[in-house]
């Protein structure tokens, strides 16, 4: 008769238990899962939903159709497709360690997540442009930045994002030169993880020339020279330049150590990664509510769509604010 020892050693939990080549799972207690859900819920419902009234706003209301608005639509659509495409099933795999939605949304999935950020960050430096010739070229900004010119810069910054961020991982260019530690140490069934080695250089300069941009802005002796003559529009370059400021904040740090991590054998440990990636997405939930703050057409839009005044005839016409 053989019995069975309690002292046992119990076999390691993986994300698919019938299969050896499956991903360990890192078990968190349930009160801490469900606080973590509760938290990283609202920051997703926050997001889409603030900046889907941002995206419906300047779209629907005609008095917002200028080219600087056009920017701030462009802005809020990569935040709100970061909501959707990439922040919700990411909550997921933080919280349950694995990913259970197959290869091909994987490979979606890390091709949006550097697309939507690439977009945001050329979105920014163009903003910087617009707002650099409303303040201080005021006689030329008609001319140069016309809504058909901001249309191009969308297109482009669109454009370069998707061929980037598509290209990249389907093309698996991004495991370039690390190949042998990604498959020997890295894939397994029930995960996704982004390696952003040959990614991450080139997001990376985008990203150093969007804080180029935002310094020139901080730095532009005109915007203080104009005050008095031009308010509304100092109003709106310091408005978009806190939220430029606060995307620098909110993003450096998940860059900085994402460029070091290769020099350093990945050694960087994966939840303090993730926890500067969810301070990055963060910054997504925080853009409507700057605008929110600042913006007082936004606000008059959020009221007439919460009161059900948007179905009213013509109210698109309406007058949000006065020059």
């Amino acid at each position: 008769v053989q019995f069975s020892s309690p002292f046992k050693q119990m076999e390691p939990e993986r994300c698919f238990e019938s299969r050896n080549t499956s991903c360990l799972k890192s078990s968190y207690p349930i009160p801490l899962r469900v606080t973590l859900y509760i938290i990283l819920g609202v920051i997703i419902i926050l997001t889409v939903c603030g900046n889907l009234l941002v995206t419906f706003s300047v779209a629907y209301f005609k008095q917002l159709h200028t080219p600087t608005n056009y920017l701030i639509l462009s802005l809020a659509m990569s935040d709100l497709l970061s909501g959707i495409i990439v922040m919700f099933p990411f909550m997921i795999q933080t919280i349950e360690s694995c990913w259970y939605f197959g290869d091909f949304f994987c490979n979606v999935y890390m091709s949006s997540a550097p697309t939507l950020c690439t977009a945001s960050i050329i979105t920014l430096s163009f903003i910087a442009v617009d707002r650099y010739y409303a303040v201080c070229q005021p006689l030329l900004y008609r001319r140069k930045i016309s809504v058909n010119v901001v249309l191009v810069m969308i297109l482009i910054s669109w454009s370069f994002s998707v061929i980037l961020g598509f290209g990249m991982i389907f093309l698996k260019l991004n495991i370039l030169g690390v190949e042998e530690f990604y498959y020997n140490h890295v894939v397994c069934e029930g995960g996704c993880v982004l390696i952003m080695s040959g990614v991450s250089s080139t997001v990376f300069s985008i990203f150093l020339e969007a804080r180029k941009q935002f310094r020139s802005i901080q730095n532009a002796g005109c915007v203080n020279s104009v005050k008095k003559s031009n308010t509304s529009q100092t109003k709106a370059t310091k408005t978009l330049a806190i939220v430029m400021g606060v995307f620098l904040c909110f993003t450096t740090p998940f860059f900085v150590f994402n460029i070091i991590n290769p020099f350093v054998s990945y050694s960087i440990p994966p939840k303090f990664i993730v926890t500067l990636a969810w301070l990055a997405y963060l910054n997504s939930a925080v853009n409507p509510m700057i605008y929110a703050f600042f913006y007082s057409w936004f606000r008059k839009a959020f009221k007439l769509l919460t009161s059900g005044n948007i179905f009213i005839y013509g109210i698109s016409e309406t007058t949000l604010f006065t020059e």
